[in-house]
């Protein structure tokens, strides 16, 4: 009869939920640093004042916020990266990224990447097929394309998700 006490069901059930918040917290923690780099007072600095709002939305603590504004002050602390990939049947892929590690950040997502058989486009190859919008990037036009790339696109758009660093991934895909 294993898995019948009551207690390993909560504290494994929590550990899930506890693991799945500190991802969360991270990344917002994270947007706030980048948003602090401008100004960081929050009621001159637009994009701050949005990531703390959403920071409390989450329930991040107060102390969080602060110690990444605190951050931000820090020269060379976080940095952004831009990552392009080409995907199966020629699917765009755009990943944002924040990380404090440029080299470990890109490293990692080239595994992931690499483990779906998808390659790494030079920077600014992919641009002309995105258009930047407030919310990110959108396609501007989309393919049609076999399920099982869609299926690909689907695992490796999980998986990077998954990763600590980033922060968003858009893909050519129809919307």
């Amino acid at each position: 009869m294993s898995g019948h006490n009551k207690w390993k069901q909560i504290k494994d059930k929590k550990a899930k939920t506890d693991q799945g918040r500190a991802q969360l917290f991270s990344k917002l923690a994270n947007a706030i640093a980048i948003a602090a780099r401008g100004n960081p007072d929050p009621k001159f600095n637009a994009t701050l004042r949005s990531a703390v709002e959403q920071a409390h939305k989450h329930n991040l603590p107060q102390a969080n916020i602060e110690r990444a504004i605190h951050r931000a002050a820090e020269v060379g602390s976080l940095e952004e990266l831009l990552i392009e990939a080409y995907g199966p049947e020629g699917i765009g892929i755009i990943i944002e990224a924040i990380t404090d590690n440029r080299n470990r950040t890109m490293a990692e997502i080239r595994v992931i990447l690499k483990s779906h058989e998808i390659k790494v486009a030079e920077p600014g190859a992919l641009m002309w097929a995105f258009t930047k919008t407030d919310s990110g990037y959108a396609p501007k036009f989309s393919n049609p394309v076999s399920p099982n790339a869609t299926e690909t696109i689907r695992r490796v758009v999980e998986s990077l998700e998954n990763h600590p660093d980033a922060k968003a991934v858009y893909t050519s895909l129809g919307a």
